[in-house]
C-alpha cells in the first residue's frame, strides 16, 4: 500500500530513486533563461514583502506560499532527472542459490516445511519469480549446503545437506560465475550457518568481484513451540567412577514454566534423569546435571529431553557428547612434615579408590648438623620409590600427577627443590595443593618463594609465628563452590547443601583471607569473630593448577562426636577433591582431534604435544598416528612439527566410516624409535563420526546474517512472503552490462500537488484576511 502510494506520488518506484543518481538536464540557454527568470521572480518577492499594511505575520505568510512556489517552478524548468544504470534485457547472467540442507524441512510456514516454498514459488519452471528472471537475465540456478554445485534440475533438490556453509558455498558460486556479467546473485535460505567460519572474507571476495547478493529469507525469525538442548559442556577425558557434574544449556519457546525430565544415556543405558523447569521464551537456562562414569572406555553420553506436545523442531531435544574414561591409578605425592592424624586419614580416604596412589612421606625427624632428615615411606609401587626423600630431580618429581604439602616448612628443600614444585604445577601441569599447619603458607616461609606464585593465596614474606589459639571456622561453600565437582559431598544438589550446613567446625592456624585476582574460592570459613577465611581456593597457573586448602584438621569431619561412623562425608570429600587434583594433568604424549565430533569424508585434524621426561617439547620426534576405525581398520598417518609450538605435531586425517574412532599416537626422539627405549611413549585420543543434527539447532531463519550479506556486497534483503520487488532490485544494482536510463522528475504528480498546495494556502490565507 506504502510502496503503490509512493509510486503514485513520485512517479517512480522507491527502488528508482535509492539505486539512482540526482542531475539536473536543463540545457545551457535553458540554465540563463532559468537564471533570468529566477531573477525576476526574487525581484517581484522583494516588491511583495515591501507591501505596507500587512501585520509582520502575514507578510510572513505569504512571502512563504509565494517563495515556495517559486522555488517548486525554478526546480520544474531546471528538468530534475534521476539517472539509473538499468541492466541490458538478456545479456548479464544471475545466479540462484538454492538452500538444499536439512533445516528447510522445519515446518515453520503455516504448518508446511520451508522447502514447499523453494518447490513452489523456485524450483518450478512455470514459478513467477523465475518466470520473471528469465525475462530479463541468463540464469544459473545452485544448490548448497556444505559448499555449492550446478543443479540441472530443480527436481534433484533433497533437502538432506548436513551442514550450511555460507561462505564456502558463495565462494564456490563467485568462481563459477567469474569472468560473466553479474547483475546479482540471488540466495534462498534461513541464513543458518554452523561452520564456525567468518563470512568477512567471502563478502570481501564478492565486494571485490562486483557481484551483489539478493538474500530472501526464508521461515520465521523465531519458533512458537520448539524445546533445544543448546549445549552440553563435558570434559574430554575423565577418570573412571568420577562423579561429573556437567553443564547443560537448555533453551525453549512456547513452553515457558513447563516441569520437564532431562535425561543422561549412556549408549543407550539411562544413567541420570532430574526434573527441570523451562525457562521464559526465548531465554536460556544453564541445569548443573550430576551422574558418575562407571564404564570404562570411549562412553557416547546423550543429554536429552522427550519431544514435547506440537514442537516444531523434534531434532534439537538432545546432543551426544564423547567422554573418555579412563581406567588407571593416578600417582599423587604427599609429603607431611610432623606427625599428626592428617595424613592418616587422607590415606583412608584415597585407599578405598582403585584409580588413586598415594605415595606418603611422613617426615619423622628433622636434619641435624650430623644426619638429613628421617622419612617414613608407606603407599610405595618399589622399594626404591623416594628412597631418598622428597625426589631431587625433575625427571622423579614429574612421575606424579598431584602433590599435596602438609605442614612443611620451605627451608625443607633445597632452592631447586622449590623451583621445581613450582614447574610441576607450571611446565608440567600437575595438581598441588596446600595443607594448613603451623608449617604451611606464611608461617612456614612459603611467602616470596617460587611456589608462592603458583599459590591462589597471597602470602607474607618471612615465617612468622602461628595464630595461637587455633581458629574455629565453620565450614560453608560458596556459589561457585555450591556446584563444583571437587565439593559435591553428596549424590545430589539438595543433599550436598544439606551435608555442609550439618558438618562440625574445622581448625586453621593459618590466617589466609586474601585470594590472587584469578583465584576462585570453593569454600569459606566463618569464625566465631573477624571476617572469613579462606577454605579452599583454587586457580590455573602455567598447564596445571594449584590449590590452597588452609584448615589442618578435615579429618574431623571422620572422627568428630557428632559424625555417625558410617557417615562417609570425609572420604566423599577427599576422593573426589583428589580426582578434581589430577584431572586434566597431561600426559608425555596429549593427543586432541578437532571436531571432536564429525561426517564421514569431513577432514579432521590430529594434534599430538609430545614431551620429554622433563615435559619440555619434542621437536626432533618422528610421530605417527594410529587410527583405529570401527571395524577395526588401521590407517597410520604420519605427522609434522607445527613450528608454531615446542613439542606440538599435527595430521590430518578423513573417516570413512560412523562410530567411535580411536587414535594412538607414538612419541619419542628419533633415536628411541626401534630401540624399545623408556623415551618411547603413546598417548590416546577418540572422536566420533556420526550424521550430524546440526542444522535442527537454532533453527529459527536468521535475518541478520542475511541483512549484513545484502547490505556489504551492495543487495538487498527479502522476506520470502515479499519478493515483488526482486527482480527491479536486480535490475537496478548497477552490476553486469548495463545502459543509462534518464528518468524525469519534473512532471512527477507530487510538483502538482504541491504547487496547488502553495497557491491554495496563499488565497485562502488572503480570503480569511480580508485581501482577496
Amino acid at each position: 500500500m506504502l510502496e503503490s502510494l509512493f509510486t503514485f506520488l513520485f512517479k517512480y518506484p522507491r527502488l528508482v530513486f535509492e539505486q539512482g543518481s540526482f542531475v539536473f538536464g536543463a540545457t545551457g540557454s535553458m540554465r540563463l533563461a532559468v537564471l533570468v527568470a529566477a531573477a525576476v521572480a526574487l525581484y517581484v518577492v522583494w516588491t511583495y514583502s515591501r507591501l505596507a499594511g500587512l501585520p509582520g505575520r502575514d507578510r510572513a505568510m505569504l512571502l512563504g506560499c509565494r517563495v515556495g512556489l517559486v522555488l517548486l517552478l525554478l526546480f520544474c524548468l531546471m528538468r530534475p532527472e534521476l539517472q539509473n544504470k538499468v541492466a541490458v534485457p538478456q545479456q548479464n547472467f544471475v545466479a540462484v542459490m538454492l538452500d538444499d540442507s536439512k533445516s528447510m524441512l522445519v515446518a515453520d510456514q503455516n504448518g508446511a516445511p520451508r522447502a514447499d516454498y523453494i518447490r513452489s514459488d523456485i524450483a518450478r519452471v512455470d514459478s513467477p519469480l523465475l518466470t520473471a528472471l528469465n525475462k530479463r537475465f541468463q540464469i544459473r540456478v545452485f544448490r548448497f549446503s556444505s559448499s555449492a554445485d550446478r543443479l540441472m534440475n530443480t527436481g534433484d533438490l533433497q533437502f538432506a545437506g548436513t551442514s550450511t556453509r555460507l561462505g564456502e558455498a558463495l565462494d564456490r558460486v563467485r568462481d563459477e560465475m567469474s569472468g560473466l556479467p553479474v547483475a546479482g546473485v540471488v540466495m534462498v535460505t534461513d541464513g543458518g550457518d554452523n561452520s564456525q567460519a567468518s563470512l568477512d572474507e567471502p563478502i570481501e571476495a564478492l565486494k571485490a568481484s562486483a557481484m551483489p547478493v539478493f538474500t530472501v529469507g526464508v521461515g520465521e525469525e523465531s519458533l512458537t513451540r520448539d524445546v533445544q538442548v543448546t549445549r552440553a559442556e563435558v570434559p574430554r577425558r575423565v577418570l573412571k567412577g568420577s562423579a561429573l557434574v556437567v553443564d547443560v544449556v537448555v533453551t525453549q519457546t512456547g513452553y515457558a514454566g513447563a516441569k520437564v525430565p532431562l535425561i543422561v544415556e549412556d549408549q543407550g543405558r539411562m544413567v541420570s534423569t532430574q526434573d527441570i523447569t523451562l525457562p521464559a521464551n526465548g531465554e536460556s537456562a544453564t541445569v548443573k546435571v550430576r551422574f558418575k562414569a562407571f564404564e570404562a572406555g570411549p562412553r557416547v553420553y546423550r543429554f536429552r529431553i522427550p519431544l514435547q506436545a506440537n514442537e516444531e523442531v523434534q531434532q534439537n531435544n538432545g546432543r551426544d557428547r564423547l567422554v573418555e574414561v579412563v581406567d588407571r591409578r593416578e600417582n599423587i605425592l604427599y609429603l607431611e612434615g610432623e606427625p599428626r592424624y592428617e595424613p592418616k586419614f587422607v590415606r583412608l580416604a584415597t585407599n578405598a579408590d582403585d584409580n588413586l596412589r598415594v605415595a606418603l612421606l611422613q617426615r619423622t625427624a628433622m636434619a641435624t648438623s650430623s644426619a638429613p632428615d628421617k622419612f617414613y615411606r608407606i603407599g610405595l609401587e618399589t622399594e626404591e620409590e623416594l628412597q631418598d626423600g622428597f625426589p631431587a630431580t625433575r625427571e622423579e618429581l614429574f612421575k606424579y600427577r598431584g602433590i599435596i604439602l602438609g605442614s612443611v616448612e620451605s627451608s625443607a628443600f633445597s632452592p631447586e627443590q622449590q623451583r621445581m614444585l613450582e614447574d610441576f604445577v607450571d611446565i608440567r601441569g600437575g595438581g598441588l595443593i596446600m595443607l594448613g599447619g603451623p608449617r604451611s603458607f606464611s608461617e612456614g616461609g612459603w611467602g616470596g618463594t617460587p611456589l608462592s606464585n603458583a599459590l591462589p593465596v597471597v602470602l607474607e614474606r618471612g615465617s612468622r609465628n602461628p595464630t595461637v589459639p587455633p581458629v574455629e571456622l565453620i565450614v560453608k561453600p560458596t556459589p561457585a563452590g555450591a556446584s563444583h565437582s571437587a565439593t559435591q559431598i553428596a549424590d545430589t544438589a539438595e543433599a550436598t547443601a544439606a551435608k555442609w550446613n550439618d558438618l562440625p567446625a574445622l581448625t586453621t592456624v593459618n590466617n589466609v583471607v586474601e585470594v590472587k585476582p584469578g583465584a576462585t574460592i570453593l569454600l569459606n570459613g566463618l569464625p566465631n569473630r573477624g571476617s572469613d577465611q579462606v577454605v579452599l581456593a583454587w586457580q590455573r597457573y602455567g598447564r596445571g593448577k594449584a590449590l590452597a586448602l588452609p584448615v589442618q584438621d578435615t579429618w574431623m569431619w571422620r572422627m568428630h562426636v557428632k559424625m555417625d561412623v558410617k557417615d562417609e562425608t570425609h572420604f566423599t570429600f577427599w576422593r573426589r577433591l583428589a580426582r578434581w587434583l589430577v584431572d586434566g594433568v597431561p600426559d608425555r604424549v596429549m593427543v586432541a582431534s578437532r571436531p571432536e565430533q564429525l561426517q564421514k569424508g569431513e577432514p579432521l585434524t590430529i594434534t599430538a604435544d609430545v614431551f620429554d621426561a622433563e615435559f619440555k617439547g619434542v621437536n626432533d620426534g618422528r610421530v605417527t598416528a594410529h587410527v583405529t576405525a570401527p571395524s577395526g581398520k588401521v590407517t597410520d598417518v604420519p605427522m609434522e612439527w607445527t613450528v608454531e609450538q615446542e613439542g606440538e605435531y599435527a595430521a590430518r586425517f578423513t573417516p570413512s566410516e560412523d562410530g567411535v574412532h580411536k587414535i594412538v599416537v607414538d612419541g619419542g626422539s628419533k633415536s628411541s624409535v626401534g630401540k624399545n627405549s623408556k623415551d618411547l611413549t603413546r598417548g590416546t585420543a577418540y572422536f566420533l563420526v556420526a550424521p550430524s543434527e546440526a542444522e535442527f539447532f537454532d533453527a529459527a531463519m536468521h535475518a541478520p546474517v542475511l541483512r549484513r550479506i545484502a547490505d556489504d556486497t551492495g543487495g538487498r534483503f527479502f522476506r520470502a512472503s515479499d519478493t515483488s520487488k526482486l527482480v527491479d532490485a536486480i535490475t537496478y544494482s548497477g552490476k553486469g552490462i548495463t545502459v543509462v536510463e534518464e528518468n524525469e522528475l519534473w512532471d512527477m504528480p507530487i510538483n502538482l500537488f504541491l504547487a496547488l498546495g502553495f497557491m491554495g494556502a496563499e488565497w485562502m490565507f488572503r480570503r480569511k484576511r480580508g485581501l482577496a
